[in-house]
């Protein structure tokens, strides 16, 4: 991992004031480091891991995962109610989720349009609409 990625990824921990272990470090340079937003699962960011050669083990990967999320860092996207995928853009914005190789991206929010919403249950409120659009190849 350069230099620059490790100040970027130390530099996204400070912001959310997280306590930057090495572990945490890798992984944020890892998400952040190239400046990138970037989607991705506890799995596939635990193959990044490995092919820097750094030591995370995958339980860590999933908790700090969790903690970033927590810290306002990443958003969690589920796919299917069991697929996690996690967004370092933070900001809300539809997803298209590709079926045909499981892969999240962003969708152009400026061309989504949702006019109405149904009421929720009594004693229910809203807390967030996530918006995945679900593609497959011709």
């Amino acid at each position: 991992m350069t230099p620059e990625a490790m100040d970027r990824g130390g530099t996204w921990l400070a912001r959310a004031g997280v306590r930057p272990t090495r572990q945490r470090l890798t992984l944020a340079a890892l998400l952040v480091g190239d400046g990138d937003n970037r989607h991705v699962t506890a799995e596939s960011l635990f193959a990044d891991v490995q092919k820097s050669g750094e030591k995370v083990s995958l339980a860590t990967v999933y908790n700090t995962l969790r903690a970033f999320c927590a810290a306002g860092l990443m958003k969690e996207i589920t796919v299917d109610g069991s697929k996690s995928y996690f967004d370092t853009n933070i900001h809300d914005h539809p997803h298209f989720f590709w079926e045909d190789d499981g892969r999240l991206s962003d969708a152009p929010s400026d061309e989504l349009e949702i006019r109405q919403l149904p009421s929720a249950p009594e004693g229910a409120e809203i807390a967030k609409v996530d918006v995945v659009i679900r593609l497959r190849r011709r």
